[in-house]
């Protein structure tokens, strides 16, 4: 059995190798699955996870999903994005969050569209969470508590977020619990 393994493990690399891909999608996967079946019949049969995992293994490059693809290909871009100390640190983030978002819908990149969305939805988890630790001084939890609003505003209503967030940094309840706070930044 043993042999069989290494023979099977060694026809997936000689197969990879000839396909000469720089990179290993699920398309490529199937590809290189459908080729070892052709060309060696049962000898050659086995599952598209299993090729991935040799492929990973070998040190073969693998974009399994368009999440992973986007990741990869704009690496850069979702760097860090989500700073938020402060209210105004909150505001650049999200308005980086924007610019990144209207960007890839208007190129139709999905992928990274939803991969902008899910930062901005890790955003608003991590201010909640932040929000409701009693070990955090009670106005950095406040602040929080309002950046956490600031995400789940954006994520719902990416369009009108920032024209809100002007009419609540001017509003009553925001000048009494944030102004001297943000004033300072």
């Amino acid at each position: 059995m043993t042999e069989t393994l290494k023979t099977k493990k060694a026809l997936i690399l000689a197969a990879a190798r000839a396909l000469g891909a720089e990179r290993f999608t699920p398309a490529e996967i199937e590809q290189l699955r459908r080729k070892l079946l052709a060309e060696h019949g049962e000898e050659g049969k086995t599952s598209g996870e299993y090729i991935s995992e040799v492929l990973k293994d070998a040190g073969f490059r693998l974009l399994l999903t368009l999440q992973e693809e986007a990741e990869e290909q704009y690496e850069e871009e979702f760097e860090d994005l989500l700073h938020f100390r402060t209210l105004e640190d909150a505001e650049v983030s999200l308005t980086r969050l924007d610019e990144l978002l209207h960007r890839f819908q208007a190129h139709q990149e999905l992928a990274a569209v939803e991969r902008v969305l899910e930062i901005a939805r890790l955003g608003k988890r991590r201010a909640e969470m932040i929000a409701r630790n009693p070990k955090v001084e009670a106005a950095k939890r406040a602040e929080k508590q309002e950046i956490a609003g600031w995400f789940r505003i954006w994520l719902e209503a990416p369009a009108a977020f920032f024209d809100w967030l002007e009419v609540r940094k001017q509003s009553p309840d925001y000048q009494a619990r944030f102004g001297a706070a943000a004033l300072e930044e």
